[in-house]
């Protein structure tokens, strides 16, 4: 994939959210697991920071309390959560695995402790073992759009985009059925902006806005698709036509989100860099001082 195209997926992703998918900064207990690494490998703390942490010596103790906890008591959630906290301070990801782990165990209605634990072997390459968690939670809420965009992701990650297409398919084809057993229990709308960012990923432009264009149609009073047509306009070169989606989108966007969608609209009002000046035929052609 190029770093044109890499870059404008960012944008889809991030920078306007067209997918409200969970992330460790919802989960504040835990949401320094794959940081604390970065922290630890700070090479020289200020001393501020110095003073406020808290030593390797008392988190190592606090880590054993919990540790001595848990052999009695292996299903204490108190337990089990502090000593991912700990381990977080710490910067022991792989320590944090076995905690997630029976903490998913113990709350399979709460979906949260299995995406974190899944996003955590992905972030330690067990790329296997991740998306087996995915899967276990997408067996039991095909609707959980955190752990489809998980999952999706991580195919893409593998270089297998065909396969994620498939994975968003197969939700797509349940969703009449699991939506009539339980009342929205799969966002559609959702699955299907899922489904344009692949193809845009792929280079599909045209599947991509096809899929933007028909939830524009049965869904007016929703900005995401319309977002997501008009960067797909902006990458064609269509900026015009790009402005006017946007500001469409502007207009039925709840009020979180038009300050992101402004940005985007600014950004396309932006005057285009002028290109670098050529050197002429004949500057080219005359010989260096050298020659």
């Amino acid at each position: 994939m190029s770093k044109k195209r890499s870059g404008w997926i960012t944008r889809i992703m991030l920078s306007v959210g067209l997918l409200a998918f969970l992330g460790f900064s919802l989960f504040p207990l835990l949401s320094g697991v794959l940081e604390a690494r970065q922290t630890s490998q700070t090479p020289t703390p200020s001393p501020t920071s110095a003073a406020n942490a808290v030593s390797e010596d008392d988190l190592s103790a606090q880590a054993r309390g919990y540790e001595l906890v848990l052999q009695r008591e292996p299903d204490n959630e108190t337990a089990l959560r502090g000593l991912i906290d700990v381990r977080r301070q710490q910067g022991d990801i792989e320590g944090a695995i076995e905690p997630l782990e029976r903490l998913a165990e113990l709350n399979p209605d709460e979906p949260r402790y299995t995406i974190l634990l899944a996003q955590t072997k992905q972030y330690l390459g067990d790329l296997e073992g991740a998306a087996e968690t995915y899967r276990n939670l997408l067996t039991r809420e095909p609707g959980s759009i955190q752990a489809l965009q998980g999952l999706v992701d991580l195919l893409l990650q593998e270089g297998r985009p065909e396969a994620a297409v498939g994975v968003i398919e197969e939700t797509l084809q349940l969703a009449p059925q699991a939506n009539q057993d339980g009342a929205d229990s799969i966002d559609v709308v959702s699955v299907q902006l899922l489904l344009g960012q692949v193809y845009a990923y792929q280079g599909r432009t045209e599947d991509a806005l096809n899929v933007y264009e028909n939830l524009i149609q049965e869904h007016s009073d929703d900005f995401r698709p319309l977002v997501g047509k008009a960067l797909l306009l902006e990458q064609s070169g269509k900026v015009d036509e790009a402005k006017a989606t946007l500001n469409t989108a502007l207009s039925v966007a709840p009020p979180q989100h038009k300050d992101r969608i402004q940005i985007l609209i600014d950004q396309l009002n932006e005057p285009a860099p002028e290109p670098a000046p050529e050197a002429s035929s004949e500057e080219s052609s005359e010989p260096s001082e050298e020659e």
